[in-house]
This record gives structure tokens, C-alpha cells and sequence, in this order.
């Protein structure tokens, strides 16, 4: 099967997520997932798009090149806040009744829901999606799997129609443009973030799936395994750290650091924790500051106390207070948040599960942080888009630029004589008295010609000469008289010789 890349992007207000997915059939395997801090995005929104698209073009390149992949076109998540729910209807006379319903009539007649759907203020809104609630034929009404297969003279369908800001999404478009890449497929993440986290049975039997990220915390409530309710506010993670920072007199950067590293609700249950005491340094002024560990829950407390409150009322509006047989599912950047789950419980009454990515729909083979609740938007953005069959985010893997190669080097001319014996100096005779030829090679430094020191009569040739000059004598008769001969002879002669150099 051929491979497909799927890349998506999870704009956060605190953080930026990029994630990179392997696709081989129905095997969706995650490759690459990195957060690094967003600029220019506020609830959700992208109001800068020139300072939000400088993290987006750092972490593109990065991914690409660790990946060895080029990246064209990006999965990017819609703004869940300024969003509200609308609820829309088509209808349509079936031509041959006689013939079964497919999913084509189904996806028809969303699209017919979508296209009539009367928008209030086309100038300032733009539909998000929509999310069918029930199907009707002549005779019976059930979700998209019990009529599809069925026949009818007519097929109606009601929806839930999700509306947010038009401006929203411009800005994400002139975003990509300047990182360099396209817009491959705009999701709303709410029901992405469910089909990540949520089991069967909880989307069932009634759950209220809470995602609490760093500017928004968000509800959507599943029943009968669809999603039948969402709404959201402006509060999150980052009001909790604007709330340490006012009430410490710290900076944004410190403030953080200390949430995630210290952060708890629920004072009194802190048990041993309570009693500590962080000390804060301040090098530039040389001075210190004491916060207590008590005391910086009773911040956190406060305000998380408040945005429970505030989802438990929109819990309430919604109509499905008493059918959340599976209580609520915790998910988001501010999930792991110590105590949360438990002021929630106490404050609502529900069971509190904390909601991390399913790892039975992916695989992610040494890829860190995917599995934590700040991932579930990003897991979830990767499985809707990866039903698409012909969307792959890459255009071409990259290939390695091939090294360079040391050029050869050029060899001294060896010249072949007619026995198939090569020779350095040809056909020249040897003259151990002219001056000595030193073969330069390439690289080498020039060397000075040394000629030999003048012999005199005290002087007396070494061996290597008086082997020489015999060999030469006896070079004649090699042919003639045979190579032992010759060799022998020329043996006994220079033995001779040293008898009489003794």
C-alpha cells in the first residue's frame, strides 16, 4: 500500500503543537509530535498572523528536518471559542425509491443542510461543520447507520450546525501563507478531540467531554454515540497563571514555570506539600522572596473553582445534566493539573476520568508526549484527516545531498614492455652517476635534487653498485644462458669480489 503523510497543527494560546503522521492503509502510525510556546494567538484566535506564523515556519523546518520530508500543506484546528451551535434540516425526493440509501445520499444531504443553512451575518460568520443528529425515512428514524442500506421515497436529516467568526479562519489562511505552506484541511476540533479519547461506551450512555487548554476551556456532551452539545469560555490555564503572576508580582515566564512544576488545587489535601516553602531568587537585586506551597493552591483553587462552575452551568443548560451516566472525561493542557479531577468531583457529583489519546486507533513508536491529555487535539485531528483518502501533506521525501568525492589521483606513467612488464623510467638505461629523478606526486611538496657526492679514489661502491653493474653485464645472456644460470654466476662473481674487498 502507498504511504501518506498527514501533518497537522494545534494553535494553542499558550502552545503550538506539530504533529507528523505515517498512513499505510487503515495503520495510522505517529511519527513526530513537538510543542513549542505560539505567539499572536488569543482564545484560541490567531489575531496576529505575522508574529503566529514565526513558531509555525521554526517548527515546520525542524520537522522536515529530522524527517528528511517537505511538508506543503498542513491540518489545522478552527478557534473553539466565539462558536455557537445552530440546528439545520434538509429533505430530499428519492428518484428510484426502490434502491437502497447510500453514504453519497447521506453526505448530500449535509451538504444540502450546510448550503440552506440561513446565516444571520454572512459578512462576519462562516460555517465550521456540522454534526448530524438523526435521520428519518418514511417509516423510521435512527442515526446514519440504521438507514443507510434501507429504502424509502424520501431521506430527511436534522443537524447540529457549528457557526464561528469568518475573520478566524482569514487569518489562519494569510498565517500559512506566510510559513510557506497551504491549507490542506480545516478541522473543528471538538469532535476530533472525542473520537481520540472517548470509549464507546461513554459516548453512549452519556458523557461531557471538558477540554481545558490555555485560553479556552471547552463542553461537548455525547449521547447515543453523537455529539449533541457544545459551548465554551473564554477562561484556562492561561487565566490561572495571570492569576499567580498579578497576586506574586512574578513574570509570565516564572508564573508558568511555577504552575507546572508546583501547581495543585485543594490546599487542605495537600497533605505534607502544604508545609513548604519556595524560595524565589532574584540574581539581579540579590534578593529573595518566600511563596508557600499552600498558599499558591488557594490561587489556582480559586480560579479553577470558577471555570468549573461556569462548565457545570452549561452543563445545565444544555438539557443532558441527568443523562451523563459516564460523568465527564478532563482533557487538555491543564488536565494534568494536581486535584482537578477531584475539585471537579466535588463541586458536580460526577465520576472525573482524566482523558488521554486512545493508543488502540494509533501507534507512536518512540514518539514523546503524544500519549499526554495536551495531544488529544492534535491525535484527533491526525485520525479525522487520515479517512481521507487521497490527502497526504508531503510532496517528496528528501533526498541526502551526496557527498563530495576526492578526485583520483594521477599515477607516473607506467610503460608496458613487450613481456607485459611495466617500468617507472621505460626504456631508459639506468645511470647510477647522473642525478638521482625523484617521482613527485600530486600533494606533495617539492622536493630538491640531490646529486650524488663525487666519488673518490678512497671511496669504495657500495653493494647495491657492484650488484647493479654486474646485473647489467650479465642482462645479455639472460635469454641465452637461462635466469639460474645468469643468477648463479652473478652470485659467485660478487662473492669473489668481497673475498677480495676483505
Amino acid at each position: 500500500m502507498q504511504e501518506r503523510y498527514i501533518a497537522t497543527v494545534d494553535l494553542g494560546t499558550s502552545k503550538l503543537a506539530l504533529c507528523v503522521a505515517k498512513v499505510t492503509g487503515e495503520n495510522v502510525q505517529i511519527i513526530y509530535y513537538k510543542e513549542r510556546p505560539s505567539q499572536g494567538v488569543r482564545y484560541n484566535c490567531i489575531f496576529n498572523p505575522s508574529k503566529a506564523a514565526v513558531p509555525l515556519r521554526s517548527a515546520i523546518a525542524e520537522a522536515e528536518d529530522e524527517l528528511q520530508i517537505k511538508i506543503s500543506q498542513v491540518v489545522v484546528g478552527l478557534p473553539r471559542y466565539h462558536v455557537h451551535q445552530e440546528t439545520g434540516s434538509a429533505k430530499i425526493e428519492r428518484t428510484d425509491p426502490s434502491s437502497i440509501i447510500s453514504e453519497d445520499e447521506i453526505s448530500a444531504l449535509k451538504n444540502m443542510a450546510l448550503d440552506n443553512y440561513p446565516l444571520t451575518d454572512r459578512k462576519n460568520e462562516l460555517i465550521y461543520g456540522a454534526v448530524p443528529q438523526s435521520f428519518a425515512t418514511e417509516d423510521y428514524i435512527g442515526g446514519e447507520d440504521d438507514v443507510v442500506g434501507s429504502t424509502s421515497d424520501t431521506l430527511s436529516g436534522n443537524f447540529k450546525i457549528f457557526v464561528g467568526l469568518k475573520k478566524a479562519v482569514q487569518n489562519i489562511d494569510i498565517m500559512l501563507n506566510d510559513a510557506g505552506v497551504a491549507l490542506a484541511q480545516a478541522i473543528f476540533t471538538p469532535s476530533a478531540v472525542g473520537e481520540a479519547v472517548l470509549k464507546d461506551d461513554e459516548m453512549t450512555n452519556g458523557v461531557a467531554l471538558v477540554e481545558m487548554g490555555g485560553g479556552v476551556t471547552s463542553l461537548s456532551i455525547y449521547q447515543g454515540g453523537i455529539m449533541r452539545y457544545f459551548a465554551s469560555i473564554p477562561f484556562g490555564g492561561k487565566s490561572i497563571t495571570t492569576d499567580i503572576r498579578l497576586e506574586c508580582a512574578f513574570d509570565d515566564t516564572l508564573a508558568e514555570n511555577i504552575k507546572l512544576a508546583f501547581g495543585a488545587c485543594l490546599p487542605d489535601k495537600l497533605q505534607s506539600m502544604g508545609d513548604k516553602v519556595l524560595q524565589i531568587n532574584d540574581e539581579e537585586n540579590g534578593t529573595y522572596e518566600h511563596l508557600g506551597i499552600k498558599y499558591l493552591s488557594e490561587i489556582i483553587t480559586s480560579r479553577c473553582r470558577e471555570i468549573v462552575q461556569a462548565i457545570l452551568y452549561l452543563i445545565q443548560e444544555s438539557g443532558f445534566a441527568d443523562r451523563l451516566r459516564c460523568g465527564i472525561v478532563l482533557t487538555g493542557g491543564c488536565a494534568n493539573l494536581a486535584n482537578l479531577t477531584n475539585l471537579i468531583k466535588d463541586e458536580s457529583g460526577y465520576n472525573v476520568r482524566v482523558g488521554f489519546p486512545l493508543a488502540r486507533k494509533f501507534s507512536s513508536d518512540g514518539c514523546p508526549g503524544i500519549g499526554e491529555a495536551e495531544a488529544a487535539a492534535s491525535v484527533g485531528m491526525v485520525l479525522e484527516a487520515s479517512a481521507d483518502p487521497f490527502l497526504n501533506c508531503i510532496t517528496e521525501a528528501i533526498q541526502p545531498e551526496p557527498q563530495p568525492q576526492p578526485e583520483p589521483q594521477p599515477q607516473p606513467d607506467v610503460v608496458i614492455d613487450s613481456n607485459g612488464q611495466g617500468s617507472l623510467f621505460g626504456d631508459k638505461d639506468f645511470d647510477s652517476n647522473v642525478t638521482k629523478k625523484i617521482v613527485k606526486m600530486p600533494g606533495e611538496k617539492k622536493n630538491r635534487e640531490r646529486k650524488s657526492k663525487p666519488q673518490t679514489a678512497n671511496d669504495k661502491p657500495g653493494g647495491f653498485k657492484i650488484f647493479w653493474d654486474k646485473m647489467g653485464q650479465k642482462v645479455g645472456s639472460v635469454f641465452k644462458d637461462g635466469f639460474e644460470g645468469v643468477l648463479g654466476g652473478l652470485y659467485d662473481e660478487m662473492g669473489n669480489t668481497e673475498n677480495e674487498e676483505k
